[in-house]
């Protein structure tokens, strides 16, 4: 029997991302503005790789005997785009911060296929954090 906190840890970490995968679409459909139109394919690119960690994360609470969440968390929506890039930014952080913790969590568990994959996914949250902050200019770092 897999430990039920890890099993928590992952479904809160799959609700962020399928808030995530609802708020980036919603981005992706109502962004006007000069700069709209490189960042709306941005918008739907990284909703698509969210899809694909709410996959990975159901998968393995599946495979560890939880029920994989369907609801989602806090969707932020509406603004201008510097909202919405600060908005997304946002729970890119939380999901660095989260993702981090349940890395310590699995480890700690002895649990080295969640902690992987985890880590794996934690890569790709840094690369979007990168992303909103370039696009808002903003300095690495910050």
């Amino acid at each position: 029997m897999a430990d039920q906190k890890l099993i928590e840890a992952l479904n809160k970490a799959r609700a962020r991302e399928l808030g995530a995968i609802v708020q980036y679409m919603g981005h992706h459909y109502t962004a006007t503005g000069l700069s709209s139109p490189e960042l709306v394919d941005q918008f739907k690119d990284v909703a698509v790789e969210e899809m694909k960690h709410a996959e990975r994360l159901g998968e393995r609470i599946d495979y560890l005997g939880g029920e994989p969440t369907t609801k989602p968390t806090t969707i932020r929506t509406g603004g201008d785009l510097k909202k919405m890039l600060k908005d997304n930014l946002a729970i890119e952080n939380e999901a660095v911060t989260m993702y981090r913790d349940i890395i310590k969590l699995a480890a700690k568990l002895g649990d080295s296929t969640t902690r992987l994959m985890m880590e794996e996914i934690l890569a790709e949250e840094e690369d979007h954090v990168n992303l909103w902050m370039t696009a808002l200019g903003m300095p690495k770092g910050s």
